[in-house]
C-alpha cells in the first residue's frame, strides 16, 4: 500500500482485517515498530475522533504525531495553479506539500468538500496535491468525496458483530439542517460491496448518490421496505449530488426510531458521529442496546493504527527496524 485513500488502494480486504483484529486484541503489539518515524496530521476542517484516534494510533506505533489546523497554525495556503498570489493566501499548496514531506514520513489529510465545483472537488485536488508533493504516503482523513478509515472501522465493528456471512446492511439517508458532503456514505458504499454483504440504500428521490459508486446496489426509496430484516442500520446525512449541496428536505418522517428499527432482525445501529439526536436517530435507538456508535468511534483506532503499520512496512528493513 502506498497512500490510503479508497478501499481502492488495499490488495487485500481480508489480510487489513485480520491484522485489524490482531491490533484490536493487542494494541501494543507493534508499539515500537514506528520508532523515530513522525506522522503529521494536517487538518483544513474540524475533527474530534479523527484527531483524537490518528494520535492515538500513532503512539501506539511509536510514531510522534505532529497534528497542525491550516489556516490557524500557519499561512493560508493557496490550491489554484497559474493565480497571482496578492491575497491572503501566503503559501502555495506545493511548497507546503514538499516541506511537509520533508518533516514526517507519513502525512494525514483532512480536507472536506466546500459544495462550490462537483466536478473539481470529486478530483480529490487537495490530497492528490499531498501525493504528487510530499513524496510520502499519505493517508485520507476525510477528502470532499471520501472516508476511508470510517469505512474500515464500520467494517471492522460489522466484522465484530454480525451473525451471519452477508449481513443485510440499510445505508439510510437522514435529515440535518445543513448541507453535508457524500464523503462517509461513498466510502460506506464501496467498502459494503468489497466485503460482499448485502446492501441496500434507501432516500428521497433527489438524493442518489454519485453512479460511480452506487452502482450495482439496489436504491429503495420506501425506507420502511428496506429496513425489513436488515441486520445493520447506518442512518447518514448527505446533500445532493445532482442539485450539487443543496438540501432537497428536511422531512423528519426520516428519522430512525424505534418503530422503524422493530421491522428489522433485531439490527445494529451504527452511526459514525458526530450524530444530531432526535433529527437523525432517536434518543431510545441511539441509547439502545443495539447501538453500537461507540464501539465503533473506538474502532476508529483500529482502522488507523492498521493503515499506518501498512504504510510503514515497505521502510521496514529485515530486521524489522524502520528505515527514515
Amino acid at each position: 500500500m502506498k497512500h490510503f485513500t479508497s478501499i481502492q488502494d488495499v490488495d487485500n480486504l481480508s489480510s487489513l482485517l485480520e491484522e485489524a483484529k490482531q491490533l484490536k486484541h493487542n494494541p501494543f503489539l507493534y508499539e515500537t515498530f514506528g520508532k523515530h518515524a513522525t506522522i503529521g496530521l494536517i487538518f483544513f476542517n474540524p475533527s474530534l475522533r479523527t484527531r483524537l484516534s490518528s494520535q492515538k494510533a500513532a503512539r501506539n506505533l511509536g510514531m510522534e504525531p505532529i497534528v497542525m489546523n491550516i489556516n490557524e497554525d500557519s499561512w493560508k495556503i493557496e490550491t489554484e495553479y497559474g493565480v497571482i498570489m496578492d491575497g491572503d493566501k501566503s503559501e502555495h499548496i506545493k511548497e507546503a506539500a514538499g516541506v511537509i514531506g520533508r518533516y514526517c514520513d507519513i502525512i494525514g489529510i483532512r480536507s472536506f468538500a466546500r459544495f462550490e465545483d462537483r466536478e473539481k472537488e470529486y478530483k480529490e485536488p487537495i490530497i492528490q496535491n499531498f501525493i504528487k508533493y510530499s513524496g510520502v504516503p499519505v493517508i485520507s482523513l476525510e477528502g470532499a468525496t471520501a472516508h476511508p478509515l470510517q469505512a474500515f472501522a464500520d467494517l471492522i465493528t460489522m466484522e465484530m458483530y454480525k451473525q451471519t456471512e452477508k449481513p443485510k446492511v440499510v445505508l439510510s439517508w437522514a435529515p440535518h439542517p445543513k448541507p453535508l458532503p457524500q464523503a462517509v456514505s461513498n466510502s460506506f458504499v464501496r467498502w459494503m460491496k468489497a466485503a460482499g454483504y448485502d446492501l441496500v440504500i434507501t432516500h428521497p428521490e433527489g438524493y442518489e448518490l454519485c453512479e460511480e459508486f452506487t452502482e450495482g446496489i439496489p436504491i429503495e426509496y420506501d425506507q420502511k421496505a428496506a429496513f425489513k430484516d436488515a441486520d445493520f442500520i447506518y442512518p447518514k446525512s448527505w446533500a445532493s449530488y445532482s442539485q450539487y449541496g443543496k438540501v432537497l428536505t428536511q422531512n423528519r418522517s426520516w428519522t430512525v426510531d424505534a418503530e422503524k428499527m422493530e421491522l428489522t432482525n433485531n439490527a445494529k445501529l451504527l452511526h459514525c458521529l458526530p450524530v444530531r439526536r432526535n433529527m437523525v436517530v432517536s434518543d431510545e435507538v441511539l441509547d439502545g442496546p443495539n447501538s453500537l456508535v461507540l464501539e465503533e468511534a473506538e474502532n476508529r483506532v483500529v482502522s488507523a493504527q492498521t493503515v499506518m503499520k501498512q504504510l510503514l512496512t515497505p521502510n521496514q528493513t529485515d530486521s524489522g527496524e524502520l528505515i527514515v
